[in-house]
């Protein structure tokens, strides 16, 4: 078993508990992300985590706690990208091709 793997089977069977925040993470796990980080930085950090436990060659409790960052940052950048979904409408028109108004993207 891979490092990356051993640490994803020991956060799973880590209790979860809830901080603050109302966040759920992991008992000693890091403080929860700063909800104003931008969708590029996080994106960047995670593929760092990534690349570092596919690499194999982290320490075991390091890798629990950059995989339990992972998560977090995984959370984060999921809800950002369904914020911004949110946010993009299209251009509806009347049968004369003339904008009429607004209304959300069906993105199904």
């Amino acid at each position: 078993m891979t490092v990356a793997r051993s640490a994803m089977a020991a956060v799973q069977d880590t209790a979860e508990v809830q901080d603050t925040a109302g966040q759920t993470g992991k008992a000693g796990s890091e403080p929860p992300l700063d909800k104003n980080l931008p969708f590029e930085a996080a994106l960047a950090e995670l593929e760092d985590i990534v690349r570092r436990l596919e690499k194999g060659d982290v320490a075991l409790d390091e890798s629990v706690a950059i995989y339990e960052r992972g998560e977090l940052l995984k959370r984060h950048c999921e809800a950002l990208l369904q914020r911004a979904e949110a946010r993009i409408q299209t251009i509806t028109t009347d049968p004369a091709g003339r904008a009429t108004g607004t209304a959300p993207l069906d993105v199904e």
